[in-house]
């Protein structure tokens, strides 16, 4: 089978897409020939620099796709063939606290990733799939899906009629604006784009500050929550922007704080002051996986696809991440 490998430092044009065998699943596991793949922030920079990230080379990318079981092993409960599956972020974990074990077991980094035709994991490391999603929004849950879930809903403990600040209009931020909508959340959202802004409120964001425009948007937030700020924050903005997100939350109000992109220094008084909390959030369990796919299903809930590329491109999927262009998500077709 085919399967695009990172294989030095050279970047994105540096990819190999070449031959690499799978071999069959043993006992406990599943083998999935695989639609679709999307992907991350972290995926793109794992590509560029896998050495400042101590991913063994080579390795195959990417740690969210969408497929179909082919085969499955002996002791294998759970799945059959034919059945539609998507990959969870950690191999091993399955529910509860993380751990350093289970932060070894990261796909498309300290494990092979799922930017190929096909792959063999652990029962445990697959989840079923909302019966509605094609298979380009398949392929989007694993990583920002139950990131935005978990900062949200399973650490933050949304619940309907309190306010979400959602910073720029990438992968997690937008599904965060679908769940938050979904919880019945009021949702305040920033980009340096108008064009995205007027997107972002197409999906039903209720406020939507441009940040260019309004370097000083945490005191905007104030002013759009009657100097109450917010009760929710998914903190993606990058360096910088932890502070103001500080300023922005209400007393009592929780930061998902989400950690590829959120960078700075802070200072915590203002924090202590609010009795705040911030939380990091590194994806999340499969229990969060399927806790969210149920709340999917019942809301007929659809990922939002930027663009979406054919296996063999895949070199310019991640040269579209890298330009911050996107809306959602970027999808690549394994055409397997």
């Amino acid at each position: 089978m085919k399967a695009w490998l990172i294989e030095n430092d050279d970047g994105i044009d540096a990819l190999n897409l070449t031959d690499v065998e799978i071999g069959d699943p043993g006992p406990g596991e599943v083998r999935v020939k695989i639609k679709t793949s999307s992907i991350n922030r972290r995926d793109m920079n794992t590509v560029i620099a896998p050495s400042a990230r101590n991913t063994p080379l080579p390795r195959i990318p990417n740690s969210d796709g969408a497929g179909e079981v082919v085969a499955v092993g002996d002791k294998v409960s759970e799945f059959n063939p034919g059945d539609r599956v998507a990959s969870c972020f950690f191999k091993r974990w399955h529910a509860g606290r993380i751990s350093p074990a289970i932060m070894g077991s990261a796909l498309g980094g300290a494990e092979e990733g799922m930017l190929s035709e096909e792959t063999i994991l652990p029962e445990g490391a697959l989840v079923h799939l909302p019966e509605h999603l094609n298979w380009d929004e398949a392929g989007t849950l694993t990583c920002a899906g139950v990131t935005a879930w978990h900062g949200l809903v399973a650490r933050g403990g949304l619940k309907a009629g309190e306010t979400v600040l959602l910073l720029g209009t990438g992968g997690v931020s937008i599904f965060g604006l679908q769940f938050a909508k979904m919880m019945g959340a009021r949702v305040i959202i920033t980009s340096k784009s108008d064009e995205k802004l007027e997107r972002a409120r197409e999906l039903g964001a209720d406020e939507t500050i441009n940040y260019a425009e309004t370097p000083d948007w945490d005191d905007a937030v104030k002013d759009l929550t009657d100097g109450v700020g917010v009760d929710h924050i998914v903190e993606v903005g990058g360096a910088g922007t932890l502070q103001k997100s500080v300023g922005a939350l209400a007393f009592g109000g929780h930061i998902a704080l989400i950690g590829v992109l959120t960078q700075g220094e802070l200072n915590p008084y203002p924090l202590l002051g609010k009795s705040g909390r911030i939380s990091g959030i590194y994806v999340g369990s499969r229990e969060m996986f399927q806790n969210m796919n149920a709340a999917i299903s019942a809301n007929a809930m659809r990922p939002i696809i930027d663009r979406t590329f054919d296996f063999d491109d895949a070199r310019a999927a991640y040269h579209c991440m890298q330009s911050d262009s996107h809306f959602g998500k970027i999808v690549i077709r394994s055409g397997a």
